[in-house]
């Protein structure tokens, strides 16, 4: 029977490994401390966060890291994107040989701006880098918990490894697809966050099903951009990393960064509303380092630009949502530095 590590307690870490010993894999969850494990292991999951549902018989909770990883043929790091360092930090010395690593984790890392594959790359040994993985798509845990279809993709530089990691997720109701584009799946995944914050501010704005499509679509055309101008295909931003992921974050009430967006426009500080929230909205993050990276490339980002200035120079929603709505047209595909027109006019 295969083990599988999961590293984090996190609402998408638990999916994952409840969706995995369901299929009858032994799973073990590495829990930082022992209260927590204990608490986990005496009542499950927290019923507010994960519904009620019960862990399966072959799902395990520890606060060892070695025994977490000992002989585990993969171990799937789904925790939020500015722990990944330290987590991967923590796993690594108890790799006994090259597991598939699988991240799961949707974010930049402030300060490096690295994607989650590059932060685990930096961390382990150079003969194990070809078994880096990332899971992303458009995966909304509470209906993947409740059986709903759904479907991801896992890219790897290495297709054995993603042909692995494919075996591993596959089952009836979760379709798995394989990518080359490592790059592109993890910046599908991590972008759209910043388009659900502001997708979730038209919504409270109340402006409307045109408005928010124009956002997204518009959305969708910088998230490529930026990808493109760090070596993805534009191609996968179409995919499910990307178009797909960007539709159920911007759509769904299940979405945390959907969710930020619309409390800002009540009134809530963003203090308050990291504050309320079970788990993390990644997007506020990830704005930061996003548009970090897209000064350094004198990229132009109007939709990043904006929503940063609401979440960290204090603009006000109202104020700023219209403008980027109302920004000077031209060709769709136009933008300062923009590698776009230009490929289709070959």
């Amino acid at each position: 029977m295969d083990k599988i590590c999961v590293i984090g307690t996190t609402s998408w870490g638990m999916t994952l490994a409840i969706m995995l010993a369901r299929r009858g894999m032994n799973v073990n969850i590495w829990a930082r401390t022992e209260p927590e494990a204990a608490r986990m292991r005496e009542k499950g999951p927290d019923s507010h966060i994960m519904g009620g549902v019960e862990f399966p018989p072959t799902l395990s909770v520890t606060s060892s890291i070695e025994e977490a990883v000992s002989q585990a043929t993969a171990v799937i790091m789904a925790v939020p994107s500015q722990t990944m360092r330290r987590n991967i930090e923590i796993v690594n010395p108890f790799f006994k040989t090259c597991e598939l690593i699988v991240s799961a984790a949707k974010g930049l890392e402030i300060g490096s701006n690295k994607r989650m594959s590059q932060v685990i790359a930096d961390v382990i040994t150079p003969e194990c880098q070809k078994n880096i993985c990332v899971l992303s798509g458009p995966n909304l845990y509470r209906e993947i918990l409740s059986g709903k279809p759904a479907a991801a993709v896992v890219a790897a530089m290495d297709e054995a490894a993603a042909q692995k990691a494919q075996r591993l997720f596959s089952s009836p109701g979760f379709s798995v697809y394989t990518n080359h584009d490592i790059i592109g799946v993890e910046l599908g995944g991590t972008l759209k966050n910043i388009i659900a914050l502001g997708a979730g501010m038209i919504d409270g704005l109340e402006y409307g099903d045109n408005a928010k499509a124009a956002f997204i679509t518009r959305g969708l055309t910088e998230m490529t951009a930026f990808s493109v101008a760090l070596g993805a295909s534009p191609l996968t931003l179409s995919g499910l990393a990307g178009l797909g992921d960007l539709i159920a974050t911007c759509s769904s009430t299940l979405s945390r960064n959907h969710t930020a967006g619309v409390e800002l426009t009540r009134g809530m500080t963003l203090q308050e509303i990291q504050a309320s929230m079970a788990g993390v909205a990644e997007g506020v993050t990830t704005t930061a380092a996003v548009w970090d990276q897209a000064q350094k490339l004198n990229l132009e980002m109007p939709i990043t630009e904006k929503i940063h200035h609401i979440l960290y120079d204090g603009a006000q929603v109202r104020d700023v949502i219209p403008e980027i709505l109302g920004t000077s047209c031209r060709h769709e595909l136009a933008g300062r530095r923009w590698n776009l027109l230009s490929r289709w006019q070959k």
